[in-house]
């Protein structure tokens, strides 16, 4: 038991110790891959982030609900369609881990986007583990949906929603 705790331990500073930098600026591309947390569903989100500057990145994101709550109107049960548990985004960050003077492999990035259903804002951080690979964690919310009177499944993707991913250096 004690040498099980002890490898882990040893494992985990190797880690630890070589964790690498979360943002590298220009031309530092970083894809994300996890799931996807928000009121009525959950699902899988997957995106790319590429570094314009030394503190400014831009990407794509899209998100598929699997997890859909069905809504009974009039004992009839609705199923959600694929237009609502779909929702893909353009994204502007500005990554400022090194403005905030933070350790090298910790990157923060508050940052807007323009999707399908709303144009939004959110904020996230990345911690890298090694060389490729780290763990993020984003949360995000509409400021301007596109239509203003949202029911149903519309409100799905188009609310505060939270995402937590696994993320590689390409």
């Amino acid at each position: 038991m004690n040498k099980k705790i002890f490898t882990l331990i040893m494992l985990l500073s190797a880690c630890l110790a070589n964790a690498q930098e979360a943002y590298n600026g220009k031309g530092d591309t970083k894809m994300h891959l996890g799931a996807n947390f928000q009121d009525g569903g959950t699902g899988i989100n997957v995106g790319t982030d590429y570094g314009l500057g030394e503190n400014i990145s831009i990407g794509f994101s899209a998100s598929y609900l699997l997890g859909v709550k069905e809504v009974t109107v009039a004992d009839e049960t609705i199923k959600p369609k694929f237009k609502d548990r779909i929702d893909a985004k353009l994204r502007f960050n500005a990554n400022i881990g090194k403005v905030m003077t933070l350790p090298e492999q910790i990157d923060v990035y508050p940052g807007i986007d323009l999707g399908l259903k709303n144009f939004g804002g959110h904020i996230g951080a990345r911690y890298f583990f090694s060389q490729g690979f780290g763990l993020q964690t984003e949360f995000g919310v509409p400021f301007a949906k596109y239509d203003t009177d949202v029911q149903g499944f519309e409100k799905l993707n188009n609310q505060f929603y939270a995402n937590v991913s696994m993320v590689f250096n390409l």
